[in-house]
C-alpha cells in the first residue's frame, strides 16, 4: 500500500503574496494567519500578503512567515481529509511539520522560530558569513576541498539537499576559496547564495545556545499518530523528546535532506506533498531518485493536483 509524506519547506522559498489565496479561499488558514499575528504582536499575515520583499527576507521575519504559510495550507488539507503517513521539514520547515504532526502548538512554534531567526542573524555580523550552492560535485572530493578551503577559518556542508546539490556555509573567505577549488575539483557550477547569515554550520553555536532556553521551556508532544523524519540524523523520531533535540542539533549541523528522503522511499512512501510555499522540495525529488514525484499545495489553485 502506497504511503504519503507531507514536505514542510524553509528558507528561500518565501515571496510577497505568498498564502494570501488560501486565506481567502478557506477559512481554516485564514484562522492560522489570525492566530500568528495574536502570537508575535504584529501582522506577519500582512508581510506575507503585501510584502515588501526586502522585510521578507530578513530572517526573523521570514522564518514566522514560512512557517504561518505551511501550517495554514496544512490547515486546509487537513479539513479536507488529506493526511500524511509521515511528515519531514527542511531546516526551518522542521517546525511546520511538528506542528502538523500535533507534536508542537502552532503559537508555540511561530514565536519560537521568530526567535531563532533573531539568534542566528546575530550569532555572525553581516559580511562575514556566507553560504554557497555545488551543483554535480563529486561527493567523495568534497571533504578534501573543504579541508582545503579553510584555512584556519571555517566551511562545511550545511544541507545535503540531493547528489547533485551540496549547499555549504562559512566563513566568507572559505566559502570563496571552497568555490574554486569545488570548480578544479569537478562540480559543473558554484553559486553563493544571497543569505544573511551561514545557516547549519560551527559559526550557528551562539544561535544553538540561545535557542537551547527557548526549546527547553516549550512543550513537545509525543508523534503517535505521524512520525516526523528529522534533519540532523535524517531518521524516524516518535518522542517530543526528540524532537527538541533535533531541533537543538540541526542549528550547527548539516540538513540530511536526501537521506531523510531515501529514508521515506524505503518505508514505502510514493506520494510526497510539499505543503506551503514555492515548489523547491518538489524539485529536488527527482535529482534524489528519478521514480519520485511531488505535488505542492502552498495557494487555492493547487487543490486540483493534490485531489487528483
Amino acid at each position: 500500500m502506497s504511503k504519503t509524506a507531507f514536505l514542510f519547506p524553509g528558507q528561500g522559498s518565501q515571496f510577497a503574496g505568498m498564502g494570501k489565496s488560501l486565506a481567502e479561499a478557506y477559512p481554516e488558514a485564514a484562522s492560522v494567519f489570525e492566530e500568528a499575528d495574536s502570537a508575535l504582536g504584529f501582522s506577519i499575515s500582512k508581510l506575507c500578503f503585501e510584502g515588501p520583499e526586502e522585510a521578507l527576507k530578513l530572517t526573523e521575519n521570514t522564518q514566522p512567515a514560512l512557517l504561518t504559510v505551511s501550517v495554514a495550507a496544512h490547515a486546509v488539507l487537513r479539513a479536507k481529509g488529506v493526511a500524511a503517513d509521515f511528515v519531514a521539514g527542511h531546516s526551518l520547515g522542521e517546525y511546520s511539520a511538528l506542528v502538523a504532526a500535533g507534536s508542537l502548538q502552532f503559537a508555540d512554534a511561530v514565536r519560537l522560530v521568530r526567535k531563532r531567526g533573531q539568534y542566528m542573524q546575530a550569532a555572525v555580523p553581516a559580511g562575514v558569513g556566507a553560504m554557497a550552492a555545488l551543483l554535480k560535485m563529486p561527493l567523495e572530493k568534497l571533504a578534501g576541498v573543504l579541508a582545503d578551503a579553510a584555512e584556519g577559518e571555517v566551511v562545511t556542508a550545511a544541507n545535503l539537499n540531493s547528489p547533485d546539490q551540496i549547499v555549504i556555509a562559512g566563513h566568507a573567505g572559505a566559502v570563496s576559496r571552497a568555490c574554486e577549488l569545488a570548480k578544479a575539483a569537478g562540480a559543473k557550477r558554484a553559486i553563493i547564495l544571497p543569505v544573511s547569515a551561514p545557516f547549519h554550520c560551527p559559526l550557528m553555536k551562539p544561535a544553538q545556545e540561545k535557542l537551547k532556553v527557548d526549546l527547553d521551556a516549550t512543550e513537545f508532544r509525543d508523534l503517535i499518530e505521524t512520525p516526523l523524519v528529522n534533519n540532523w540524523q535524517g531518521r524516524e523520531i516518535r518522542t517530543g523528546a526528540e524532537a527538541r533535540e533535533g531541533l537543538y542539533q540541526q542549528v550547527p549541523n548539516p540538513v540530511l535532506w536526501s537521506d531523510s528522503i531515501a529514508f521515506l522511499a524505503a518505508q514505502g512512501v510514493t506520494r510526497f506533498v510539499e505543503v506551503g510555499a514555492g515548489g523547491v522540495l518538489t524539485g529536488l525529488l527527482r535529482n534524489i531518485d528519478a521514480s519520485l514525484t511531488g505535488v505542492k499545495f502552498g495557494e487555492a489553485g493547487d487543490w486540483e493536483k493534490v485531489a487528483t
